[in-house]
């Protein structure tokens, strides 16, 4: 049973603790650093996965209004969202269903212990520093969830005052605020923001209970960090919260999300360096409408990571987790419906090595939860590298996801599903084949290929019942290619992605996954300071409930304006050709409109 008392014994979270700031590097730099795929410091060049990493200066320059809109750029990346900004927002990383895709804000996994999904609508891109997506299995190195790649966001970390104001269309108006101070040995920062909307109808006539009304909304958040030295290890804190208010048809929801954490780490010896992480996140969903409900997530978990110098063989990583996750639902009609937690403990070893011209990683991790039993992953790549910048790499990596909450508990009340407490967890396999060169100074092009396979797919269709069980079975192929040129005027570069998916059970393709998907931007920096940029997307179309939306292609206009070294103007066409498209069957999305921005920074 949940209890007030538990959150409080752990109400602090991982950082992971690395330093967004010390981790951020200019747009420009090809030899980018990420810890996400091995939770080890290392160059994307020479990373055995595919990585993708988004730093504050190229948010800045993309001008995207929110983080869905951000993600949705990126290859192998599909979104659906029902309505404007704020509205119910579902991430599919490379086919896979939405909580195949592990989320981490900070070290901290964010996904809802009732639904298993995190909303990204609520997270506003002003508190964020850098992005780290990591496609393919991750099992054996985070555990469950981590099916089809890992999305991990780091939030903001200002060493100076900046501040933005912005409105547009729509009814669109907010502000956000940033200070700190500090050194390499001791800082803090906090920023916070506001913004609300009038909006659109989020729904047509196509939808269940519509109403022809503007849905608003209104989004308040908060973020703290700081940092210290004690001799040779660093103490580091951060937290974030947000607060969502999302208006629809038939009622409003308010979505509360909190994350904080504490985490020590630095060298114990020569070779020996480690990370202690202590972590809580939750999420309070509180839905008013005919059908009104609550719920309460609740995540706390311990993390310790050793990391081993092996010399010139490479990197030995053992690590050992613990976490806790508690649920509460409840509605109108039936007042607390379920309030369940479990508890698991995992430990896990990985190797990274470089021969040569060869590179190598290894890793094994096994979890023990008190709800579904064991569950062992493993993980192998091995890559070669040429050139000044060429790598081509082979992998093979498993994957599972517990249910969730409402998967296994939610009482059957005549809406389309109920839960199953004996479900297995679901279990994936995945090989994949990537080629990344670089072209000449500035050119990058990477090339991905690859096959999944899962089992035990969760599915409401037990035989006469809403009841929730392992049937299914899906796979999911892929072909992806990017490319990226970055000169000192001229930017320019794009992705192309090709998922063939099909759920076993029926033959179908898996719901509202594009079989092609492609993105493109062009910008122009002139001498003046001022910056011109255009940005086109594409997705075919693809199978939803009650139809087909159809394919689109929409473009976006980018103006910037360095006035001064502290000052900045920006103006974005949103929809630039006014193009009418779906991205959910039912629900709307915005024409053409404008977000104007005024920026000043401290820093200068």
């Amino acid at each position: 049973m949940f209890s007030p008392a538990n959150h409080h014994a752990l109400c602090v979270a991982v950082a992971l603790s690395l330093s967004a700031p010390a981790m951020a590097r200019d747009a420009r730099t090809l030899d980018a650093v990420q810890v996400t795929a091995n939770r080890v410091e290392r160059p994307v060049t020479e990373t055995l996965a595919s990585v993708t990493v988004i730093t504050r200066q190229e948010i800045e320059t993309s001008q995207a209004p929110d983080l869905i809109d951000l993600l949705s750029r990126q290859v192998g990346v599909d979104i659906a969202r029902t309505g404007g900004p704020g509205n119910a927002s579902t991430v599919f990383l490379r086919g896979g269903n939405a909580p195949h895709a592990l989320v981490l804000v900070d070290g901290v996994r964010v996904a809802s212990t009732g639904q298993g999904v995190f909303d990204f609508a609520h997270l506003p891109i002003e508190q964020i520093e850098r992005i780290e997506i990591v496609r393919g299995p991750r099992a054996a190195i985070w555990g469950s969830d981590a099916i089809a790649g890992v999305i991990h966001i780091f939030t903001r970390d200002p060493s100076a005052a900046s501040a933005r104001v912005f409105a547009g269309s729509y009814g669109r108006i907010g502000a956000n605020a940033g200070t700190g101070v500090g050194d390499d040995d001791r800082g803090w920062g906090l920023t916070a923001g506001w913004q609300r909307l009038r909006g659109f109808s989020a729904s047509n006539a196509d939808a269940w209970g519509f109403d022809p009304d503007d849905d608003g909304y209104r989004n308040l958040n908060l973020g703290l960090r700081g940092r210290s030295t004690l001799g040779s290890q660093r103490l580091a804190f951060n937290a974030i919260a947000t607060e969502g208010d999302v208006e629809f048809d038939q009622g409003t929801t308010r979505a509360r999300n909190r994350s904080v954490g504490l985490s020590l780490g630095g060298d114990l010896g020569a070779n020996w360096s480690h990370q202690l992480a202590l972590g809580h996140a939750r999420e309070d969903l509180d839905t008013v409408s005919g059908f009104s409900n609550a719920f309460r997530s609740r995540r706390s978990h311990l993390d310790w990571v050793n990391t081993l110098a092996l010399g010139a063989t490479g990197t030995l990583n053992l690590g050992v987790n613990w976490q806790d996750e508690q649920g509460i639902s409840s509605n109108v009609f039936d007042g607390e419906t379920f309030s369940r937690s479990r508890r698991s403990q995992a430990a896990f070893a990985s190797y990274g090595g470089r021969f040569g011209s060869q590179l190598l990683d290894l890793s094994v991790r096994h979890d023990d939860s008190d709800q579904f039993g064991a569950a062992t992953t493993a993980n192998a790549a091995w890559g070669l590298a040429f050139g000044d910048a060429g790598l081509f790499r082979l992998s093979w990596g498993e994957g599972f996801r517990a249910p969730n909450f409402n998967e296994l508990y939610y009482p059957d009340t005549g809406y389309g599903f109920a839960g199953n407490p004996d479900l297995h967890p679901e279990r994936s396999n995945t090989w994949e084949a990537g080629l990344s060169l670089g072209l000449a100074p500035g050119h990058r092009l990477d090339l991905s290929a690859y096959r999944t396979r899962v089992r035990d797919l969760v599915a409401f269709a037990a035989p006469g019942t809403n009841n929730a069980i392992n049937i299914n079975r899906a796979r999911m192929d892929g072909v992806e290619l990017e490319y990226r040129y970055d000169g000192a005027s001229w930017t320019y570069g794009g992705n192309l992605a090709w998922l063939d998916t099909e759920d076993e059970a029926t033959g179908l393709a898996l719901l509202r996954r594009a079989r092609h998907k492609a993105h493109a931007d062009i910008g122009y920096r002139f001498g003046n300071g001022l910056e011109l940029g255009l940005d086109g997307d594409y997705a075919s179309s693809r199978r939803d409930f009650g139809g087909d939306p159809g394919a689109y292609a929409i473009a976006h206009l980018r103006l910037a304006w360095t006035v001064s070294a502290s000052w900045r103007l920006e103006a974005r066409i949103e929809n630039l050709t006014d193009r009418d498209y779906t991205l959910v069957q039912g629900y709307n999305t915005p024409g053409r409109s404008v977000v104007l921005g005024l920026v000043w920074n401290g820093k200068h």
